[in-house]
């Protein structure tokens, strides 16, 4: 009779003892005479499942049988065995123990051995030792002499037969039992079942010899377990030892039981287990080898590695694609801009009024004077605002130079009252160094959140490696172009979604397509706005390309209106790449009137004064404007400036500040001769914010245009090009230097017709670094130079044409014209550089002469 049930924990834990209903000791069939059953107490041993006393072992003496009983356990909570913060021991029973219900039969472990050992059993149960990780228990009994264990055996299977038990977590299948022939080992190693079993054939004594067992008998002794797959033996020219054959089971419980019942087992003689029979050791073999995944990653870099690449790519886009979107839209409709919200504007107000800062007065004074420019080009911002409101898939373009008013007339002006306006500035795109500051600056322009830049710079790396490595590429980096491609396209995405905010499900052209509905509704999509375009266009056109391209698609899929803001005059060719057939919407700013410039100043001046109180003395004070006497000599000021609103803007401030007209002309003209100086002149090794690294252009043809230029208001085209400093190669100088903003190009019927200064003030700054004896004789000089050079170039081909011809064995006489041509050519080009020589004589003297 069983009195408890030893539990122990699956691997390395302390021992758990159950209680369990006493087994009554009889035959079967028999009760004593006048009483119930004898009962007696069943024996408690100290057994956990690493054997008794932990050696892995269960001895049976004899008048003792071990059955094994599956299905007792879930086989899918082996998982549990890996956790190390659950005790399995204590737990996995418990749980199953509250799951008992009068509804589920047979719900906990301790049911189901009880209902699996009937009541009539003549056994006498001492020990239950559970195997969590095998889904069974070993069922330890003693039983009379004259009964054999067999008997018990085939008892207790006619008897679960008849009564199937079927546990509420394995339905389908009922439990089984068999004995155990040989001595099972039970430990708690990280091993766990499967369907294959290692048969390894050992000696029964170290030192004997082991027969290796055929199919036939291997099939014979197993397949009483279950159904066995495939028998697989030992290959012939294996030289492992022991020898071992393997054994696949159909399912995984017919594995558990066969290694249970049979390990240890000694196979005699008679059953082809040689002269002093065989002992059979059993192990789980795992049919995936350990670790297969892990080695297969290794062992194929070129398929795992952009295949890992594709999936974090794949997961990012999933991922943060969302969040950039909803950070693009907010950087366009200005959600989280404070600036926008009403309750700050109202606040800022308030501020205004109570406070005098010289910075409200001096915003107060600006807005006052670029009314007057507004009034002017009021024209120009009804255009676009029209253009605006019209279906036409292509561009518009403001061109003009800098400090014309670009950026103010449209964004200021023209789009005052559009919500949903992107503003890109090209320029810090530009001049960002390297592809991760490009990356940075591109996205801080259209507020794509978040952005890894940096990562590009270490998958780099990655690939550089991989590629050293495996000999391919990995796919990890990216170039410069799939980034911006990645920002532009979710730049787009969130625009569309911002155009289409708008629309409500009962809106009378609801059943039309997105893309109907936005062609429908030209003042719904927002406007993005391309400032500072082709902004050093020279220095790389990457950025402006894939702008462009990005523009286009906008356009053309009516999802934006998009306005480029450029001072360079050859926009048409950049643009074109993008759409080539289509003609652009461009309106030219030019400089101010005179008359409107004159205004512009005087408003500056009045401006603060506008909205004072008037004093009490003097109520009807005449404005700032009215108290200088020296403004008259504004208008000849204003002539010299022209009507760049840069060049006023600075005026007026210098007069505000109590410079006259005259003084304050008289400092922007020396700060523009200055920087015509250190940026066309003289740095010829560095371009500054013109040139880039390398110019294209040199001083003396530069020096050329400044001396032209500074006693005329414009130079014919075409006759600049015949002066011997501009050739050849002239005219990509002259385009180079209207780049760099020195001079303007005039067009007339599609050719260039004339040249002017840049600005309105590089006429009188051009005038002053003429009259500057000094400067002019240093230039002169490098202008000599190179024509001396050009001349004595020219001498030499002569010469060489002349040696030529005086190499021939005879001289014929249709070559006398030629030798004569020649002759004169070098006659005239030495009278040119002995010219020269004399000109730079002079004008060395004036450098040894004056500072």
């Amino acid at each position: 009779m069983l009195s408890r049930m030893n539990v122990g924990r699956p691997i390395g834990l302390t021992r758990q003892i159950l209680p369990l209903r006493q087994y009554h000791l009889r035959p079967c069939g028999l009760r004593p005479k006048g009483g119930p059953p004898k009962t007696c107490k069943g024996v408690r041993r100290k057994t956990t499942e690493a054997g008794e006393d932990k050696s892995g072992h269960i001895n049976a003496g004899p008048n003792e049988g071990i059955l094994f009983l599956d299905n007792v356990f879930p086989l899918k909570l082996r998982w549990l065995l890996h956790l190390p913060f659950i005790n399995v021991d204590k737990s996995v029973p418990e749980l199953l123990k509250r799951l008992n219900s009068p509804r589920i039969g047979a719900a906990d472990p301790l049911s189901i051995i009880q209902k699996a050992l009937p009541k009539d059993l003549p056994i006498k149960v001492t020990e239950v030792l559970p195997r969590l990780k095998e889904g069974g228990a070993f069922v330890k009994f003693s039983h009379e002499p004259h009964i054999e264990a067999k008997e018990i055996e085939g008892t207790l299977k006619t008897y679960l037969k008849e009564n199937p038990i079927k546990p509420w977590f394995n339905p389908w299948r009922r439990v089984r039992t068999f004995l155990v022939k040989g001595r099972p080992w039970v430990e708690d190693l990280y091993r766990f079942p499967s369907s294959r079993l290692r048969v390894e054939f050992l000696p029964i004594e170290p030192g004997g010899e082991a027969a290796e067992l055929s199919q036939e008998t291997l099939y014979s002794i197993f397949r009483r377990y279950g159904k066995l797959a495939d028998i697989m033996p030992q290959p012939v020219d294996s030289k492992v030892t022991p020898k071992f054959a393997f054994l696949n089971f159909r399912l995984v419980r017919h594995a558990i039981m066969a290694k249970n019942c049979m390990h240890g087992f000694v196979v005699p003689g008679s059953e082809g287990g040689g002269k002093a029979g065989t002992v059979i050791k059993l192990i789980y073999e795992q049919k995936m080898k350990a670790h297969w995944i892990r080695d297969w990653i290794v062992n194929h870099p070129r398929i795992t590695i952009p295949l890992i690449a594709a999936l974090l790519a794949t997961g990012t886009a999933a991922a943060f694609d969302p969040i950039r979107t909803f950070f693009i839209k907010a950087h366009v409709t200005h959600s989280f801009h404070i600036t926008d919200n009403k309750y700050y504007k109202w606040l800022m107000s308030q501020v205004t009024r109570a406070n005098d800062l010289l910075s409200f007065k001096r915003q107060k004074a600006d807005d006052a004077g670029l009314s007057v420019i507004w009034d002017e080009r009021k024209d120009d911002i009804e255009q676009i605002q029209s253009w605006l409101m019209e279906t036409a898939d292509t561009f518009v373009v403001i061109q003009g130079p800098r400090g014309s008013g670009k950026k103010e007339l449209v964004i200021d002006q023209a789009l005052k009252d559009r919500r949903n306006t992107l503003v890109v500035d090209c320029k810090p795109i530009q001049e960002a160094r390297g592809d991760s500051a490009t990356i940075g600056a591109t996205a801080n322009q259209v507020g794509y959140k978040p952005v890894f830049s940096f990562i590009n710079n270490i998958s780099s790396l990655v690939d550089l490696a991989a590629q050293g490595t495996i000999g391919t590429k990995t796919g990890f980096s990216e170039t410069l172009d799939t980034q911006l491609d990645k920002i532009f396209q979710n730049t787009a995405t969130a625009l569309k979604q911002i155009a289409l905010d708008d629309r409500k499900k009962d809106d009378k052209d609801a059943d039309i397509g997105d893309d109907e509905y936005l062609e429908a509704h030209p003042e719904r999509r927002p406007v993005v706005v391309i400032d500072n375009f082709l902004h050093k266009s020279s220095k790389s056109s990457t950025v402006y390309d894939k702008i462009s391209q990005w523009a286009a698609g906008l356009t053309t899929g009516n999802i934006a209106h998009v306005i480029f803001l450029t001072t360079d005059v050859s926009f048409t060719k950049s643009l074109s790449k993008a759409l080539p057939d289509r003609v652009f919407r461009q309106i030219t700013l030019g400089d101010c009137s005179p008359e409107v410039a004159k205004r512009f100043v005087i408003n500056h001046l009045d401006a603060d004064t506008s909205d004072d109180p008037p004093s009490s003395g003097n109520p009807s004070a005449p404005p700032p404007s009215a108290q200088r006497p020296d403004l008259a000599e504004l208008d000849g000021c204003i002539e010299t400036l022209g009507g760049r609103l840069t060049e006023l803007e600075f005026l007026a401030r210098r007069i505000k500040a109590g410079q006259t007209p005259a003084a304050a002309v008289h400092e922007i003209i020396d700060q523009a001769a200055s920087e015509i100086l250190k940026l066309y002149l003289l740095d010829t090794d560095h371009g500054g914010d013109h040139g880039g690294s390398a110019r294209s252009w040199t001083a003396p043809q530069a020096w050329e245009l400044v001396k032209a230029l500074s006693t005329a208001s414009t130079v014919r085209y075409n006759a600049l090009l015949l002066a011997d400093t501009f050739t050849p190669g002239g005219e990509a100088v002259l385009q180079a230097l209207e780049q760099a903003e020195l001079i303007a190009v005039v067009a007339a019927n599609g050719r260039p017709h004339s040249i002017k200064p840049g600005k309105p003030v590089y006429q009188a700054a051009f005038k002053l670094l003429t009259e500057d004896h000094v400067l002019a004789a240093r230039l002169d000089l490098a202008i000599l130079a190179e024509l001396t050079r050009l001349e004595t170039r020219g001498i030499e081909k002569y010469e060489a044409e002349l040696h030529l011809l005086a190499g021939l064995p005879r001289q014929p006489g249709e070559l006398r014209p030629r030798v004569r041509w020649l002759l004169a050519k070098v006659q005239a080009a030495q009278a040119k550089i002995e010219g020269y020589e004399a000109e730079g004589g002079r004008l060395k003297r004036v450098l040894m002469r004056e500072y």
